[in-house]
């Protein structure tokens, strides 16, 4: 009965699939397993893309005879890596306001489609711009990512938003470990398993096809799983974001980008959200780097098997920890507070990086491991926590083009990220008998630079949040 007198006391009209969704959301009562299932698969297939081929893109740009020399390989193939971010940068905010007009729905079946069709074509790319201007497209028609935060706040009830949004976080970074597995293990399969792929064969004609076309085929059946989405957009009279609209889509994005500009509690949020990106992304791109350089620099002398099963270690615990402990975080401590923790935590984890080079054996191995959990777990956190910020100070109707102004901003420091990164480390490696900060000690402290910046940037004035 009292069930019954709530949704009385609710505006619900008959037509419009947000209000079925939150009517559902009223009654439901359990762990809504399914939603969360649907939301990680659908995360999952967008972000195998972008990782998947960071294992064989040296390979694949040598084999497209564009570089001269040996060692100006890794200068075209950051190009390649950085054309996603790149179309991403330049579309995310419009998919962003195509998502809050018409529905996240058809914005996610959308981009899973694209994953289908463009990352295909990737794994036939037979030269150097094809591989570069199929890359921007996956990336400039895919709107998923900033979409599928927007939904997840929608889709779940208030008590299970956290665990939704977590488990965006969640699917994000174990696609990014198990992307690079599925490319490296995938590629070549002429050269690595000639007993059952054979040269004159399509996988060995286009010998990066075999990855790809796996990731499309599992991202075909996402899409087709997706027909069955319910849309969490309110479309009636009372906030018409249909189709029944009369204003041109680019003179709404310039009215609604504006209201997002003037609207500080979000901008302070995806600023705060943008400088934890820089960090992790960094991070990601360091640590592989740094593990796998000689122990006379500094780094672990690890192979790429090595670095690939401790990232697959993290990520079956980032799994488990983001879907179990960080909902209960969230009730206890707020995002706010777990941002802070988990930045003020993140600080001395790192300086104690550069020392775990002397260790061997077995204690290596154990404590590289801890650390790179812990790491990971604490960096999600955060993700997760600044990504709750920003959904809880905008309405529904500009939640889409919000969650869209944040991928553009991370796209681009996502491609800053990994290429700094890259060259710091390179910098730092080469200074072992500097007097301040010696070789891996300054890298990973100017990673600790940019982990303080992000936690400062928590605290009032800087960042405001509405009441």
């Amino acid at each position: 009965m009292a069930i019954n007198n709530e949704l009385l006391e609710q505006e619900y009209h008959e037509n419009c699939p947000g209000c079925k969704v939150d009517r559902n959301k009223r009654i439901q009562t359990g762990l809504p397993i399914k939603e969360l299932f649907f939301t990680w698969v659908v995360v999952l297939c967008v972000v195998l893309p972008i990782s998947s081929l960071y294992p064989f893109l040296y390979f694949m740009v040598r084999d497209f005879n564009i570089a001269e020399k040996e060692e100006d390989i890794s200068y075209y193939a950051g190009y390649v890596g950085s054309a996603y971010m790149i179309g991403r940068t330049f579309s995310s905010v419009l998919w962003g306001m195509i998502a809050d007009r018409y529905g996240r729905k058809p914005v996610i079946i959308l981009g899973t489609s694209t994953v289908v069709i463009f990352n295909t074509i990737f794994g036939f790319s037979v030269n150097y711009w094809m591989a570069i201007i199929t890359r921007f497209l996956l990336g400039f028609f895919n709107g998923v990512l900033g979409t599928t935060k927007a939904y997840a706040c929608e889709l779940f009830p208030k008590e299970y938003q956290a665990l939704g949004l977590s488990t965006t976080s969640t699917s994000w970074g174990i696609g990014l470990v198990i992307g690079p597995a599925l490319g490296g293990f995938l590629a070549q399969p002429a050269e690595k398993f000639p007993s059952l792929v054979s040269s004159d064969s399509l996988f060995g004609r286009f010998p990066y096809l075999l990855p790809c076309l796996c990731i499309s085929i599992f991202a075909f059946v996402v899409t087709i799983g997706a027909i069955w989405l319910p849309e969490t957009l309110h479309m009636h009279k009372n906030n018409e974001l249909g189709s029944t609209s009369d204003v041109p889509i680019a003179e709404e994005k310039d009215s609604t980008l504006l209201r997002l500009l003037k609207n500080w509690p979000l901008m302070s949020s995806i600023i705060v959200y943008c400088v934890f990106s820089l960090h992790d992304m960094a991070y990601t791109e360091i640590f592989s780097l740094w593990a796998e350089s000689p122990k006379s620099l500094g780094g672990l002398g690890y192979t790429t098997d090595d670095v690939g099963m401790v990232l697959s270690v993290t990520g079956a615990c980032l799994l488990l920890s983001q879907t179990t402990f960080f909902p209960i975080a969230e009730r206890i401590f707020g995002p706010i507070m777990i941002a802070r923790i988990s930045g003020v935590l993140s600080i001395p984890l790192l300086t104690i990086y550069p020392y775990i080079a002397l260790l061997t054996g077995f204690m290596l191995t154990f404590t590289l491991n801890l650390a790179s959990i812990v790491k990971n777990v604490l960096s999600i956190s955060i993700i997760t926590a600044t990504v709750m910020l920003q959904n809880k100070v905008v309405d529904q109707h500009q939640r889409g083009a919000a969650n869209g102004l944040a991928m553009t901003l991370q796209a681009i420091v996502s491609a800053i990220g990994p290429t700094c990164g890259g060259a710091l480390l390179s910098w730092s490696l080469k200074r072992q008998n500097a007097a301040f900060l010696p070789g891996a000690q300054m890298i990973f402290f100017i990673l600790n630079v940019i982990e303080g910046l992000g936690v400062l940037s928590t605290f009032k004035p800087f960042l405001i949040t509405n009441p």
